[in-house]
């Protein structure tokens, strides 16, 4: 049986997606395809295995809505990798991934002396990983501090107990969370418990949803009945929640800090991609937008 109800969706495709692009040899993620076979989705691991993704044209025939979505997910991993490269020069030797999933980081990246790694997710996923990668006797490259707890909850009084420390600069990520997965309320108690927690020179990578519309909820609804026909029943619209959300950008530049956005287009081309999807595929039309900030 599948233990997607164990990792979730999200963490899936994520991974899913990190696999395809390390075989594209766009990302080096050796961990993503044996962490997805653990989690036992055949419709991924066979067209992952049989380099499917990896063509012009999708494995669900006539519609690469699944290829694209997996496009997206590697891109915003390399833009979160270069990121974080970019805060170890920085100085910063503080990370927190928000919702970590199945992510690997902080055994495949490189990562300055001394830098601490604190992965905050369910605890059920954090142990499901954690199992699979003593499994490949993996090898961490950081100090990781694995952080049980629902975002939900009081999570920056965990990570002080596992001996975070507020006065130091910190790099946040908050990676496919600010696209739905939290109520407007939740997600702006999310931002809020950050910002009281991030020292001036700390940094934050996510990715949100610049806009929500009926048509957008419509194409997502078409775009997993698609998926459902094809044998890979995820259903994304379950977990998201249409709501009057901030401006992720305008909300962080009133709450102290500087960001600056990108679009998916500029992601793509960055790694020579271009969009697969074609007029009349019934794809997604959700279109999020990248976003960068530093605490002042």
């Amino acid at each position: 049986m599948a233990a997607t109800a164990e990792v979730g969706v999200t963490a899936t495709l994520g991974a899913a997606a990190r696999a395809v692009a390390t075989r594209q040899g766009l990302l080096n993620d050796p961990y993503a395809e044996p962490l997805l076979g653990a989690v036992g989705i055949d419709y991924l691991t066979r067209a992952i295995s049989d380099h499917t993704f990896a063509a012009d044209e999708s494995p669900v025939g006539d519609d690469p809505a699944v290829a694209s979505l997996l496009d997206a997910l590697a891109a915003h991993t390399r833009f979160v990798d270069e990121f974080l490269a970019e805060a170890g020069r920085a100085g910063i030797r503080q990370v927190v991934i928000l919702a970590s999933g199945l992510d690997t980081r902080p055994y495949r990246l490189w990562w300055p002396r001394g830098t601490t790694v604190y992965e905050i997710d369910r605890p059920r996923v954090l142990d499901f990983k954690a199992g699979v990668l003593r499994g490949l006797d993996a090898r961490l490259a950081a100090n990781r501090c694995a952080v049980g707890i629902d975002l939900r909850d009081d999570w920056p009084a965990a990570l002080r107990r596992v001996g975070f420390d507020a006065a130091q600069p910190t790099a946040w990520v908050a990676e496919q969370l600010l696209v739905g997965y939290l109520k407007p309320a939740e997600q702006n108690r999310l931002l809020r418990r950050l910002t009281a927690a991030s020292a001036a020179g700390s940094r934050l990578a996510a990715d949100h949803l610049p806009t929500w519309d009926p048509l957008q909820l419509e194409a997502e609804r078409a775009f997993v009945e698609g998926w459902r026909r094809r044998g890979l029943d995820i259903d994304l619209a379950s977990l998201t929640h249409p709501g009057e959300y901030h401006y992720v950008p305008e909300y962080l530049a009133t709450h102290g800090w500087e960001p600056a956005a990108r679009s998916i287009a500029d992601l793509l081309g960055a790694l020579g991609l271009g969009p697969r999807r074609r007029a009349g595929s019934g794809g997604a039309q959700f279109i999020p937008e990248y976003v960068t900030a530093t605490r002042v």
